[in-house]
């Protein structure tokens, strides 16, 4: 005998699954990466091998400190368009240092004058954080385009240090940045600030908080973490180009939005971010084994992400004011 589905139970099952999304959002994350990489590993077994599990936190690991700077941009209403552009200059001035330690703090501070200056222009000038960052790329694209011809012609060799970055210590790097990003969100003043600023920037400045500051600040850390994403690309590839990590900016923002993160400012956590980055890291192996050309694969890429985002806010309410 079965029972017929009424839309009273229709109903009841759909209230229980935005329930569970919004007391357990890492939960369902959790069970659809797994399910991700059971179809996936069922399409090409080699995948639920080491080497299979190794490339998909090489791929993941970039991305998911690329989309930290997303997550903490996302939570005072901002966001980075310059993420790719900023990543694939600092991974060009690594390259072509020597000394792996200068490579990394010449990386870095590439990453946080990027930032800043992004910082400066949406805290102090006012331009909106969409189109100061799609110029701060723009610059940075005109800028390497004319040094690729001159300081930084010819090939590239990644010191030992940069490619043990990209590849044997990813996972390293990537845990250690996740703590820190984790405990400044839940456990200090500044991280408090910045959900304040992207839920009530006004209370935020009448309490006496100048917000330049804080935008400038937040701006120069998501710069730090693009250039660390972009030596730890240049470490995995061993090489660098103009297109190293351009195609890193929409899954970074994906990977924050997918996580739970509002692009309205004021919700989010990195932990959601960091199992949004795990999903596109196994969308993106699934995609390839199944051999489909470039443009059906950005399709469905894309349908995927719109899809994933979709659900996660309709249920919880995420990016609502």
């Amino acid at each position: 005998m079965t029972t017929a589905t009424t839309p009273e139970t229709g109903a009841k099952q759909q209230g229980r699954l935005s329930d569970l999304m919004q007391r357990r959002p890492l939960l369902v994350l959790t069970a659809v990466w797994i399910v991700m990489i059971l179809i996936t590993g069922a399409i090409e077994p080699n995948y639920l091998s080491y080497g299979g599990m190794r490339n998909m936190i090489l791929f993941a690991a970039p991305l998911g400190i690329m989309a930290a700077g997303q997550t903490i941009l996302m939570l005072t209403g901002g966001i980075d368009l310059s993420v790719g552009m900023i990543a694939t200059a600092a991974a060009y001035v690594a390259a072509f240092q020597d000394a792996g330690w200068i490579a990394i703090l010449l990386g870095v501070a590439v990453g946080a004058l990027a930032g800043s200056a992004n910082g400066v222009g949406v805290g102090v000038f006012k331009v909106n954080p969409l189109i100061m960052t799609l110029a701060m790329g723009t610059i940075l694209l005109g800028i390497f385009s004319a040094l690729a011809q001159t300081a930084f012609k010819g090939s590239s060799s990644p010191t030992g240090f940069i490619k043990a970055i990209g590849t044997d210590w990813a996972w390293a790097v990537w845990v250690l940045v996740a703590i820190f990003v984790i405990f400044m969100l839940r456990r200090t003043g500044f991280g408090r600030l910045l959900y304040a600023s992207g839920d009530n920037p006004v209370a935020v400045r009448l309490s006496g908080v100048r917000l330049w500051q804080v935008h400038i600040s937040v701006y120069a850390l998501a710069g730090v973490f693009a250039a660390i994403g972009g030596m730890m690309l240049v470490g995995r590839t061993g090489a660098v180009d103009l297109s190293l990590a351009v195609n890193f900016l929409l899954p970074s923002v994906a990977a924050a939005v997918i996580g739970g993160t509002s692009i309205f400012g004021g919700i989010g956590t990195y932990s959601g971010t960091i199992m949004g980055a795990l999903i596109l890291s196994v969308l993106n192996s699934l995609l390839g084994f199944l051999q489909v050309g470039q443009a059906v694969q950005n399709i469905a890429y894309g349908a995927i992400v719109l899809g994933l985002s979709w659900l996660y806010a309709s249920t919880t309410g995420a990016g609502r004011r």
